[in-house]
């Protein structure tokens, strides 16, 4: 929710040529999302944001997400620490909590892939 940040990002969309194909919106992610019509419109989405929010950017995403469509989810490993129950800060807790939901969830096939600190691709059947 940073202009300073999306200062970058629109500096960056330009230099791609995308800017023009880009609608900007700065405010909290779950309100911005569940303002969005329920419609399935996204064929792709990348979340990265807080991780106690994850859970609910991926509910908001997912009924809006075509079939067949992708979801990414950074930092699902959270540097390993999900693996271990002893760690209890509330963002690892809420991305442990978050993996095993999406592992049990019929709707979608997922792959975890152990990349930088780990990412989730998500495809709605």
């Amino acid at each position: 929710m940073s202009e300073e940040w999306t200062a970058h990002a629109r500096v960056a969309w330009q230099d791609a040529g995308v800017a023009d194909r880009i609608e900007l919106r700065i405010g909290p992610a779950s309100k911005t999302l569940r303002a969005l019509p329920l419609d399935e419109q996204f064929d792709f989405a990348f979340i990265d944001a807080d991780k106690t929010g994850y859970g609910d950017y991926y509910e908001e995403i997912l009924v809006r997400l075509r079939p067949g469509g992708l979801m990414l989810l950074d930092n699902m490993l959270q540097g390993g620490a999900v693996i271990n129950d002893e760690v209890t800060h509330e963002s690892v807790v809420a991305i442990r909590a978050l993996n095993d939901a999406i592992a049990a969830d019929p709707r979608v096939r997922v792959l975890l892939l152990p990349i930088g600190d780990g990412v989730s691709v998500v495809q709605k059947r």
